[in-house]
């Protein structure tokens, strides 16, 4: 089956110096969401955390020889499915950002491990035991 994502937007980074996980993170930039799109950031407020899903947009095609691989900061190969590599069968990022501010369409973040102009495929709220989300029949 094939499944075809387009752009909401883009990412840039602060700087070229881009660490290699979102937790391990303290960059700062602004992701860049097409104006289509401004009234659906509407209730992304300064403070929360959201959820950002991106392309690796840079990422060479993935091959069988690419199921087990040994990150740099580990000693031994895992299984793709175990480690946050960008060569991945779907090459599909997960970062959770902390929002700095937002103007019309461009959200300021902390905690980038994008590169610049990283396409965005969708920005989702962070989700914990203490989140005060609105209920199933608020959002009706």
């Amino acid at each position: 089956m094939e499944i075809t994502f387009t752009s909401i937007g883009t990412a840039h980074p602060s700087t070229d110096n881009i660490p290699r996980h979102w937790t391990v993170s303290d960059v700062e930039g602004t992701l860049v969401i097409d104006p289509q799109y401004t009234e659906a950031l509407a209730d992304i407020a300064v403070g929360q955390r959201i959820v950002v899903l991106f392309h690796f947009h840079k990422s060479p095609p993935f091959s069988p020889n690419l199921l087990k691989q040994t990150p740099p900061h580990r000693q031994r190969p895992f299984g793709v499915f175990s480690i946050c590599s960008p060569r991945r069968p779907n090459s599909i990022g997960l970062s959770v950002l902390e929002v700095l501010s937002r103007d019309a369409n461009v959200i300021g973040v902390r905690g980038m491990d994008m590169i610049e102009g990283t396409p965005i495929l969708d920005i989702k709220p962070f989700v914990d035991k203490d989140s005060n989300l609105p209920s199933r029949e608020d959002a009706d």
